[in-house]
C-alpha cells in the first residue's frame, strides 16, 4: 500500500473529526462544532482532496478558512485536514508540523490521540526518517496503541535499521507466532540474521531446525544447524543433527563421514563408531588406508569387541613397513588367550622391526610359551628379552623349578623314611622266629636301598 492510498483513511479521519465526532479536548478546548462560515470553508477544501484529489485547490481553501476567525475546535479540524492535504501534495514535513501542533496544543481527543502518532510514526517511515519514525512508534505504544501483526513486523524492521537487534528480534518472534505454520521464508530468514548478530546460536539452530521441517533436503539448512549447535558449544546437538543428515543419506564424503565417525567416539559410542566405519570402508566410501584401520581397530578394541578387532588389527599388519601392528596383534592374541597366534604375531613383529620396546615383545613371547608349556622356549624368549620383566618372570620359573624339585624330593625322602620305619618295625618282629614275619619284611631291605639310590641320582640331577 503506498502512502498515499495509506492516508486516504487519514483525511477521512480529519473530516470525522470535525463533523462527527463532536468532541474536543477536554484539556483546552470546549467548543464542539462549526461556525457556518467556517464549515462551508471546510467543505469545500475537503471536497477538493477527496472528491477533486486536488490538493491544491483544497490548500486554497483551507487558507481561506485559517484567515477567518477560529474557535479552538475549527483551528483543531484544519490542522488535523491541512496535514492530510501536504501529504497528498508530498509536503510530508509540513505534515507533521501540522499534526505535531495539534497533538502540543490539544486539539486531539484521546480517543484519536495515539492513532495521530502512529500517522505521524508512518509519515517519518515513508520518508526513511527512521529515528523519528521509531520515536513515534514507541510513543504510540506508550499511548495504548495495540500493533497489528504488519505494524509488529515494521518495528522489527526498524529496528534492526537502526541496529537495534534484540529489540527487532522481540517484535520478530511476536511475528513469528502470529504467522504460525504459515509464516514465510522471510520472516525465518529475518530472524536466522536477527540471531546471528546477537550471538544466540542455539536459538538460531533451533529455529532452523523448524524450517528444516519444511525443506527436509536442503542441505544448506542441515549444515547451519550443525555448525551453530557446535559454536554455542551445545555439541550434544551438532552430533545429533549429523547423526539424522548420515541417516537420511545426506552425507556422501569421506569427510562428512568421518565426522560422524568422530562424533560417536566422542560421545563414548565407540562400537557405533566402529560399526559405521567398517561398514563404509567395506562400501567403498572411506578408503581402506592403515590409519583408517588402525582407527577401526581401535575403536573395537576400546568397546571391548577383541573378536572383531583381530581381523582388522591383522589387515593393518599387512599394510604397516614396520612390525608395530603385528606386536599390537599378538597383544590382542594374548588378550583371547590365542598364545600360538600371540607368538607367531610377535615373532613376525620383531622381525619387521621399528618396534618402542622390542625387549617387551620378547616378554610376550616368553608369557605364549610359558602358558603352553614350553618352558624352555619361554626361558629363551626371557633372556632374549633382557629387561626387568623378563628377570621377573625367570626368577619366578626359577622359584616353580626349585618347589618342583623340593617337592619331588620331599616325595623320594618321605617314602625312603617310610620304608626305614617298616624296617625298624620287622626288626622288632623278628624275636620272635621268621615264620611270623609279614611278607613285605623280607623285601623292606632291597627296597630301601633303591630309594636311597633314586635319590642320590634326583640330587645329582638337580644340584
Amino acid at each position: 500500500m503506498t502512502m498515499k492510498n495509506m492516508l486516504q483513511g487519514f483525511v477521512a479521519s480529519a473530516v470525522v473529526f470535525a463533523f462527527g465526532s463532536g468532541v474536543a479536548s477536554a484539556q483546552t478546548c470546549a467548543e464542539t462544532q462549526f461556525t457556518s462560515k467556517n464549515a462551508d470553508f471546510y467543505l469545500k477544501a475537503e471536497t477538493e482532496i477527496l472528491v477533486n484529489d486536488n490538493p491544491q485547490a483544497a490548500l486554497v481553501a483551507l487558507n481561506q478558512l485559517r484567515a477567518q476567525t477560529l474557535n479552538c475546535y475549527e483551528f483543531g479540524a484544519a490542522l488535523r485536514l491541512g496535514a492530510a492535504i501536504k501529504i497528498q501534495a508530498d509536503d510530508y514535513e509540513g505534515a507533521v508540523v501540522d499534526l505535531v501542533a495539534a497533538l502540543d496544543g490539544g486539539y486531539v481527543s484521546e480517543a484519536d490521540r495515539a492513532q495521530t502518532i502512529f500517522n505521524i510514526a508512518q509519515i517519518y517511515l515513508s520518508t526513511e526518517n527512521l529515528p523519528k519514525a521509531l520515536s513515534y512508534y514507541e510513543q504510540w505504544l506508550a499511548a495504548g496503541g495495540v500493533p497489528n501483526r504488519d505494524q509488529k513486523w515494521q518495528l522489527a524492521v526498524v529496528n534492526q535499521k537502526l541496529d537495534r537487534n534484540r529489540d527487532a528480534l522481540v517484535w520478530a518472534e511476536q511475528v513469528l507466532a502470529a504467522d504460525g505454520v504459515n509464516a514465510k521464508r522471510e520472516v525465518y530468514d529475518f530472524m536466522i540474521y536477527l540471531y546471528d548478530e546477537t550471538g544466540q546460536l542455539a536459538k538460531k539452530a533451533e529455529l532452523l531446525e523448524l524450517l528444516l521441517a519444511k525443506n527436509p533436503t536442503e542441505r544448506r539448512l542441515w549444515d547451519a544447524i550443525s555448525g551453530d549447535y557446535f559454536q554455542a558449544d551445545e555439541e550434544r546437538k551438532a552430533f545429533e543433527v549429523q547423526k539424522a543428515m548420515y541417516l537420511a543419506g545426506i552425507l556422501q564424503t569421506e569427510d562428512e563421514i568421518m565426522r560422524v565417525v568422530n562424533f560417536y567416539n566422542r560421545f563414548n559410542a565407540p562400537y557405533q563408531a566402529a560399526k559405521i566405519l567398517e561398514k563404509e570402508i567395506n562400501q567403498g566410501r572411506i578408503s581402506k588406508t592403515y590409519e583408517r584401520l588402525e582407527l577401526l581397530a581401535n575403536l573395537y578394541q576400546v568397546a571391548r569387541e577383541y573378536q572383531r578387532a583381530i581381523p582388522v588389527i591383522e589387515e593393518a599388519a599387512e599394510l604397516s613397513d614396520n612390525g608395530q601392528m603385528f606386536e599390537r596383534l599378538g597383544r590382542s592374541y594374548s588378550e583371547i588367550q590365542d598364545w600360538e597366534k600371540a607368538d607367531v604375531a610377535l615373532t613376525r613383529a620383531i622381525a619387521k622391526g621399528g618396534l618402542k620396546d622390542v625387549g617387551l615383545a620378547w616378554v610376550l613371547i616368553g608369557q605364549s610359551r610359558y602358558e603352553r608349556d614350553d618352558r624352555s622356549g619361554a626361558r629363551e624368549a626371557f633372556r632374549a628379552a633382557s629387561n626387568r620383566g623378563a628377570r621377573g618372570w625367570l626368577d619366578f620359573m626359577a622359584a616353580e623349578d626349585a618347589t618342583e624339585v623340593a617337592i619331588a624330593r620331599f616325595e623320594i625322602s618321605s617314602k625312603l623314611q617310610d620304608a626305614r620305619a617298616e624296617k625298624q618295625r620287622c626288626d622288632k618282629l623278628s624275636v620272635f622266629g621268621d615264620q611270623g614275619l609279614p611278607e613285605a619284611c623280607e623285601t623292606v631291605t632291597q627296597r630301601i636301598t633303591e630309594i636311597e639310590t633314586d635319590l642320590i641320582a634326583f640330587d645329582r640331577r638337580n644340584s
